[in-house]
Protein backbone atom coordinates (compact mmCIF):
# COMPACT_ATOMS: atom_id res chain seq x y z
CA UNK A 1 0.00 0.00 0.00
CA UNK A 2 1.32 3.64 -1.06
CA UNK A 3 1.32 6.70 1.61
CA UNK A 4 -1.15 9.34 1.24
CA UNK A 5 1.42 12.08 0.96
CA UNK A 6 -1.44 14.38 1.07
CA UNK A 7 -1.28 14.09 4.88
CA UNK A 8 2.11 15.19 5.36
CA UNK A 9 2.43 17.80 2.18
CA UNK A 10 -0.49 19.74 1.56
CA UNK A 11 -2.31 22.47 3.85
CA UNK A 12 -5.82 22.25 3.70
CA UNK A 13 -6.37 25.79 4.26
CA UNK A 14 -5.00 29.18 4.25
CA UNK A 15 -7.66 30.73 6.28
CA UNK A 16 -6.12 32.51 9.25
CA UNK A 17 -5.44 30.25 12.03
CA UNK A 18 -7.03 30.97 15.60
CA UNK A 19 -4.72 29.91 18.78
CA UNK A 20 -6.48 29.51 21.86
CA UNK A 21 -3.74 30.46 24.63
CA UNK A 22 -4.27 29.72 28.46
CA UNK A 23 -2.15 32.84 29.61
CA UNK A 24 -1.70 32.00 32.97
CA UNK A 25 -0.48 28.56 33.21
CA UNK A 26 3.35 27.36 33.61
CA UNK A 27 6.25 28.93 36.07
CA UNK A 28 6.95 31.84 34.10
CA UNK A 29 3.88 33.12 33.74
CA UNK A 30 2.26 35.84 31.40
CA UNK A 31 5.38 37.58 30.31
CA UNK A 32 6.97 34.29 28.91
CA UNK A 33 3.81 33.47 27.11
CA UNK A 34 2.89 36.88 25.71
CA UNK A 35 6.85 37.15 24.58
CA UNK A 36 6.38 33.92 22.77
CA UNK A 37 3.04 35.09 21.55
CA UNK A 38 5.06 37.71 19.80
CA UNK A 39 7.87 36.07 18.37
CA UNK A 40 5.41 33.93 16.45
CA UNK A 41 3.09 36.77 14.75
CA UNK A 42 6.59 38.71 13.73
CA UNK A 43 7.10 35.61 11.64
CA UNK A 44 3.36 34.66 10.63
CA UNK A 45 1.00 37.32 9.98
CA UNK A 46 -1.86 34.42 9.23
CA UNK A 47 -2.10 34.05 13.01
CA UNK A 48 -4.71 35.18 15.64
CA UNK A 49 -5.29 34.36 19.66
CA UNK A 50 -8.13 34.27 21.86
CA UNK A 51 -5.87 34.98 24.87
CA UNK A 52 -7.40 34.01 28.64
CA UNK A 53 -6.39 34.92 31.83
CA UNK A 54 -6.02 38.56 34.31
CA UNK A 55 -7.61 41.21 31.93
CA UNK A 56 -5.28 43.28 33.42
CA UNK A 57 -2.48 41.56 33.45
CA UNK A 58 -2.80 40.83 29.85
CA UNK A 59 -3.62 44.50 28.92
CA UNK A 60 -0.70 45.88 30.37
CA UNK A 61 1.83 43.32 28.78
CA UNK A 62 -0.41 43.58 25.07
CA UNK A 63 -0.18 47.26 25.30
CA UNK A 64 3.50 47.32 24.93
CA UNK A 65 2.93 45.65 21.72
CA UNK A 66 0.31 47.38 19.78
CA UNK A 67 0.95 45.18 16.54
CA UNK A 68 0.07 41.80 18.82
CA UNK A 69 -2.26 43.39 20.57
CA UNK A 70 -4.21 44.12 17.31
CA UNK A 71 -4.44 40.61 16.45
CA UNK A 72 -5.50 39.26 20.35
CA UNK A 73 -9.09 38.85 21.62
CA UNK A 74 -8.40 38.79 25.65
CA UNK A 75 -10.99 36.66 27.36
CA UNK A 76 -10.88 37.90 31.27
CA UNK A 77 -10.90 34.94 33.34
CA UNK A 78 -10.86 34.70 37.32
CA UNK A 79 -8.68 31.63 38.71
CA UNK A 80 -5.76 29.64 37.71
CA UNK A 81 -4.91 26.15 38.09
CA UNK A 82 -1.78 25.67 40.14
CA UNK A 83 0.86 23.70 38.89
CA UNK A 84 0.74 21.16 41.94
CA UNK A 85 -3.14 20.69 41.62
CA UNK A 86 -4.48 16.54 41.48
CA UNK A 87 -6.01 16.36 38.04
CA UNK A 88 -9.17 15.14 40.13
CA UNK A 89 -9.63 18.58 42.21
CA UNK A 90 -8.46 20.75 38.99
CA UNK A 91 -12.10 18.89 37.45
CA UNK A 92 -14.45 19.94 40.43
CA UNK A 93 -13.22 23.17 40.39
CA UNK A 94 -12.31 24.29 37.08
CA UNK A 95 -15.04 26.67 36.37
CA UNK A 96 -13.67 29.92 35.60
CA UNK A 97 -10.04 29.13 34.96
CA UNK A 98 -7.95 30.48 32.23
CA UNK A 99 -7.48 26.49 31.18
CA UNK A 100 -10.93 25.50 30.88
CA UNK A 101 -11.59 28.43 28.83
CA UNK A 102 -8.74 27.80 26.26
CA UNK A 103 -10.17 24.52 25.34
CA UNK A 104 -13.62 25.17 25.57
CA UNK A 105 -12.96 27.73 22.70
CA UNK A 106 -12.01 24.89 20.97
CA UNK A 107 -14.43 23.36 21.06
CA UNK A 108 -16.78 25.36 20.19
CA UNK A 109 -15.22 26.06 17.11
CA UNK A 110 -13.43 29.39 18.18
CA UNK A 111 -10.36 27.93 17.61
CA UNK A 112 -8.21 25.28 16.68
CA UNK A 113 -5.86 24.73 18.47
CA UNK A 114 -5.19 24.99 22.29
CA UNK A 115 -1.80 26.04 24.15
CA UNK A 116 -1.41 25.57 27.75
CA UNK A 117 2.02 25.46 29.99
CA UNK A 118 -0.48 24.36 32.56
CA UNK A 119 -0.18 21.44 34.82
CA UNK A 120 -0.15 18.73 32.55
CA UNK A 121 -2.44 16.58 34.25
CA UNK A 122 -5.53 18.53 34.75
CA UNK A 123 -4.93 19.59 31.09
CA UNK A 124 -5.50 16.23 29.92
CA UNK A 125 -8.47 15.41 32.38
CA UNK A 126 -10.05 19.06 31.47
CA UNK A 127 -8.86 18.04 27.75
CA UNK A 128 -11.09 14.85 27.88
CA UNK A 129 -14.03 16.49 29.60
CA UNK A 130 -14.23 20.10 27.02
CA UNK A 131 -13.40 18.04 24.21
CA UNK A 132 -14.22 14.23 24.60
CA UNK A 133 -11.97 10.77 22.97
CA UNK A 134 -12.36 10.84 18.99
CA UNK A 135 -14.63 7.81 18.37
CA UNK A 136 -12.48 4.83 18.52
CA UNK A 137 -9.75 5.88 20.47
CA UNK A 138 -9.47 3.58 23.62
CA UNK A 139 -6.61 6.05 25.49
CA UNK A 140 -5.17 9.43 24.35
CA UNK A 141 -1.76 9.92 24.70
CA UNK A 142 0.92 12.30 24.91
CA UNK A 143 3.46 12.60 22.03
CA UNK A 144 6.67 14.40 21.62
CA UNK A 145 9.77 15.35 19.56
CA UNK A 146 12.77 13.15 20.12
CA UNK A 147 15.87 14.66 19.07
CA UNK A 148 17.72 12.40 16.52
CA UNK A 149 20.94 12.31 14.68
CA UNK A 150 18.85 11.41 11.53
CA UNK A 151 17.17 13.79 8.97
CA UNK A 152 14.56 15.28 9.64
CA UNK A 153 16.68 15.50 13.30
CA UNK A 154 13.54 14.50 15.23
CA UNK A 155 10.99 11.28 16.11
CA UNK A 156 7.72 11.11 17.66
CA UNK A 157 7.38 9.21 21.09
CA UNK A 158 4.60 8.23 22.70
CA UNK A 159 2.88 8.05 25.19
CA UNK A 160 5.06 9.94 27.41
CA UNK A 161 2.71 10.21 30.53
CA UNK A 162 -1.52 10.54 29.35
CA UNK A 163 -2.08 7.34 30.84
CA UNK A 164 0.43 4.99 32.63
CA UNK A 165 -1.16 1.88 31.31
CA UNK A 166 -1.40 0.62 27.94
CA UNK A 167 -2.20 -3.18 26.64
CA UNK A 168 -1.24 -4.53 23.14
CA UNK A 169 -4.17 -2.76 21.48
CA UNK A 170 -3.54 0.55 23.14
CA UNK A 171 0.07 0.36 21.63
CA UNK A 172 -1.12 -0.35 18.33
CA UNK A 173 -3.36 2.60 18.25
CA UNK A 174 -0.75 4.49 19.06
CA UNK A 175 1.24 3.47 16.06
CA UNK A 176 -1.34 4.80 14.22
CA UNK A 177 -1.69 8.00 15.88
CA UNK A 178 1.84 8.36 16.15
CA UNK A 179 2.90 7.62 12.37
CA UNK A 180 -0.12 10.16 11.38
CA UNK A 181 1.60 12.53 13.57
CA UNK A 182 4.52 12.05 11.99
CA UNK A 183 3.55 12.49 8.73
CA UNK A 184 1.77 15.73 9.60
CA UNK A 185 4.28 17.63 11.48
CA UNK A 186 7.70 16.23 10.28
CA UNK A 187 6.71 15.25 7.01
CA UNK A 188 7.54 11.41 6.81
CA UNK A 189 5.56 9.13 4.27
CA UNK A 190 6.07 6.42 5.83
CA UNK A 191 7.47 6.31 9.00
CA UNK A 192 9.30 3.57 10.53
CA UNK A 193 8.23 2.00 13.77
CA UNK A 194 9.61 0.90 17.00
CA UNK A 195 8.34 -0.62 19.99
CA UNK A 196 10.19 0.36 23.29
CA UNK A 197 11.61 -2.28 25.27
CA UNK A 198 14.26 -3.45 27.75
CA UNK A 199 15.94 -5.78 24.75
CA UNK A 200 16.12 -5.91 20.77
CA UNK A 201 15.98 -9.96 20.88
CA UNK A 202 11.76 -11.85 20.70
CA UNK A 203 12.23 -12.84 23.71
CA UNK A 204 12.64 -9.63 25.73
CA UNK A 205 9.85 -7.56 27.81
CA UNK A 206 6.74 -8.12 29.13
CA UNK A 207 3.76 -10.19 27.57
CA UNK A 208 1.73 -7.17 26.13
CA UNK A 209 4.45 -6.09 24.55
CA UNK A 210 5.10 -9.32 22.52
CA UNK A 211 1.68 -9.50 21.83
CA UNK A 212 1.51 -5.79 20.50
CA UNK A 213 4.87 -6.87 18.28
CA UNK A 214 2.66 -9.55 16.36
CA UNK A 215 0.17 -6.82 15.98
CA UNK A 216 2.15 -4.53 14.69
CA UNK A 217 3.90 -7.11 12.42
CA UNK A 218 0.66 -8.17 11.05
CA UNK A 219 -0.26 -4.90 10.22
CA UNK A 220 2.77 -3.90 8.39
CA UNK A 221 2.35 -5.16 4.83
CA UNK A 222 -0.55 -3.50 4.47
CA UNK A 223 0.16 -0.45 6.87
CA UNK A 224 1.04 2.82 6.24
CA UNK A 225 3.94 2.70 7.74
CA UNK A 226 7.06 0.24 8.60
CA UNK A 227 7.92 -1.46 11.73
CA UNK A 228 11.07 -2.40 12.30
CA UNK A 229 10.93 -4.27 15.99
CA UNK A 230 12.03 -3.66 19.52
CA UNK A 231 14.17 -0.21 20.18
CA UNK A 232 15.91 0.46 23.62
CA UNK A 233 16.80 3.15 25.34
CA UNK A 234 20.11 3.75 23.67
CA UNK A 235 18.35 3.73 20.19
CA UNK A 236 16.09 6.57 20.69
CA UNK A 237 18.30 9.26 19.62
CA UNK A 238 19.94 7.40 16.54
CA UNK A 239 16.84 7.76 14.43
CA UNK A 240 16.40 3.67 13.96
CA UNK A 241 12.81 4.70 14.33
CA UNK A 242 10.58 7.46 13.25
CA UNK A 243 7.62 7.15 16.11
CA UNK A 244 8.82 5.37 19.20
CA UNK A 245 5.84 3.36 21.05
CA UNK A 246 5.43 2.78 24.48
CA UNK A 247 2.97 3.28 27.53
CA UNK A 248 2.72 6.73 29.41
CA UNK A 249 4.73 5.44 32.71
CA UNK A 250 8.30 4.49 30.55
CA UNK A 251 7.99 7.33 27.86
CA UNK A 252 7.53 10.07 30.59
CA UNK A 253 10.63 8.59 32.37
CA UNK A 254 12.68 8.71 29.57
CA UNK A 255 11.71 12.05 28.70
CA UNK A 256 12.85 13.14 31.97
CA UNK A 257 15.58 11.27 31.63
CA UNK A 258 16.64 12.76 28.20
CA UNK A 259 15.93 16.18 29.31
CA UNK A 260 18.11 15.77 32.57
CA UNK A 261 20.98 14.73 30.22
CA UNK A 262 20.77 17.46 27.35
CA UNK A 263 20.72 19.83 30.88
CA UNK A 264 23.42 18.58 32.10
CA UNK A 265 25.84 18.45 28.56
CA UNK A 266 25.12 21.56 28.46
CA UNK A 267 26.27 22.95 32.21
CA UNK A 268 29.48 20.75 31.38
CA UNK A 269 30.06 22.19 27.88
CA UNK A 270 30.00 25.99 29.64
CA UNK A 271 31.87 25.22 32.37
CA UNK A 272 34.60 22.70 30.70
CA UNK A 273 35.34 26.11 27.96
CA UNK A 274 35.69 28.64 31.10
CA UNK A 275 37.76 26.72 32.64
CA UNK A 276 40.62 28.80 32.11
CA UNK A 277 42.07 31.70 29.55
CA UNK A 278 43.49 29.25 27.24
CA UNK A 279 39.68 27.15 26.87
CA UNK A 280 38.08 30.32 27.11
CA UNK A 281 40.17 30.95 23.31
CA UNK A 282 39.25 27.73 22.48
CA UNK A 283 35.12 28.47 22.92
CA UNK A 284 36.02 31.27 20.64
CA UNK A 285 37.17 29.44 17.83
CA UNK A 286 34.47 26.93 17.75
CA UNK A 287 31.37 29.48 18.81
CA UNK A 288 29.90 28.35 15.35
CA UNK A 289 29.95 25.06 15.97
CA UNK A 290 29.16 25.72 19.74
CA UNK A 291 25.87 27.36 18.59
CA UNK A 292 25.07 24.63 16.23
CA UNK A 293 24.66 21.93 19.21
CA UNK A 294 23.16 24.36 21.40
CA UNK A 295 20.48 24.64 18.60
CA UNK A 296 20.17 20.68 17.98
CA UNK A 297 20.00 20.39 21.86
CA UNK A 298 17.93 23.17 22.93
CA UNK A 299 14.77 21.54 24.14
CA UNK A 300 13.14 24.91 23.58
CA UNK A 301 13.04 24.74 19.74
CA UNK A 302 11.14 21.51 19.58
CA UNK A 303 8.78 22.61 22.67
CA UNK A 304 5.32 21.66 22.81
CA UNK A 305 3.74 17.42 23.44
CA UNK A 306 0.50 17.03 21.29
CA UNK A 307 -2.54 15.29 22.89
CA UNK A 308 -3.60 12.95 20.80
CA UNK A 309 -7.00 11.19 20.32
CA UNK A 310 -9.22 14.40 21.04
CA UNK A 311 -12.39 15.71 19.27
CA UNK A 312 -9.42 18.71 18.99
CA UNK A 313 -5.82 19.62 18.89
CA UNK A 314 -3.95 20.22 22.68
CA UNK A 315 -0.56 21.36 22.84
CA UNK A 316 1.18 21.01 26.07
CA UNK A 317 4.10 23.51 26.38
CA UNK A 318 7.08 22.77 29.15
CA UNK A 319 5.80 24.63 32.24
CA UNK A 320 9.52 26.20 32.32
CA UNK A 321 9.00 27.55 28.89
CA UNK A 322 10.50 30.86 28.29
CA UNK A 323 9.45 33.39 25.31
CA UNK A 324 11.30 31.20 22.77
CA UNK A 325 10.57 27.89 24.19
CA UNK A 326 6.46 28.76 23.71
CA UNK A 327 6.92 30.33 20.61
CA UNK A 328 7.99 26.68 19.41
CA UNK A 329 4.90 25.25 20.72
CA UNK A 330 3.02 27.96 18.75
CA UNK A 331 4.84 26.97 15.63
CA UNK A 332 3.49 23.37 15.99
CA UNK A 333 0.30 24.23 16.39
CA UNK A 334 -0.14 26.31 13.28
CA UNK A 335 2.00 23.57 11.32
CA UNK A 336 -0.64 20.89 12.49
CA UNK A 337 -3.93 23.48 11.80
CA UNK A 338 -2.80 24.16 8.70
CA UNK A 339 -2.12 20.40 7.25
CA UNK A 340 -5.79 19.47 9.06
CA UNK A 341 -4.65 17.50 11.85
CA UNK A 342 -7.23 16.83 13.96
CA UNK A 343 -9.57 15.76 11.48
CA UNK A 344 -7.67 13.73 9.50
CA UNK A 345 -6.02 11.87 12.46
CA UNK A 346 -9.73 11.43 13.51
CA UNK A 347 -10.56 9.60 10.02
CA UNK A 348 -7.49 7.24 10.55
CA UNK A 349 -8.50 5.98 13.68
CA UNK A 350 -12.40 6.26 12.98
CA UNK A 351 -11.68 3.93 9.82
CA UNK A 352 -10.74 0.72 11.88
CA UNK A 353 -8.64 -0.78 9.70
CA UNK A 354 -4.85 0.25 9.10
CA UNK A 355 -5.35 -0.46 5.55
CA UNK A 356 -7.58 3.06 4.68
CA UNK A 357 -5.68 6.24 3.87
CA UNK A 358 -6.76 8.70 5.58
CA UNK A 359 -9.29 11.31 4.45
CA UNK A 360 -8.17 14.27 3.31
CA UNK A 361 -11.01 16.67 5.47
CA UNK A 362 -12.65 19.58 3.96
CA UNK A 363 -11.33 23.07 4.90
CA UNK A 364 -5.38 7.69 33.23
CA UNK A 365 -4.00 11.10 34.08
CA UNK A 366 -0.75 12.29 33.48
CA UNK A 367 2.65 11.84 35.76
CA UNK A 368 4.70 15.31 34.63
Amino acid sequence: MTSDKSEQTTPVSTAPVVISIDAMGGDMGPRAVIGGMAKSAKINANLRFVVHGDQVELNKLLKRKPDLAARCEVVPTEKVISMDAKPSLALRNSKGTSMQAALQTVADGKAQVAVSCGNTGALMALSMLCLRKAPGVNRPAIAVLWPSMKEPGHSVMLDVGADIRADAADLLQYAIMGSSYARNALGIARPRVGLLNVGTEPHKGRAELHEAAELLTAAAPTSDFEYVGYVEGNDLPTGRADVIVTDGFTGNIALKAGEGTAAMVRTLLKEAFSHSILSRLGALFALTSLRRLQARIDPRRVNGGVFLGLNGTVIKSHGRADATGFSAAIKLAVTLSENGFTKRLAARVASGSLQSKDTPPTVNEANS
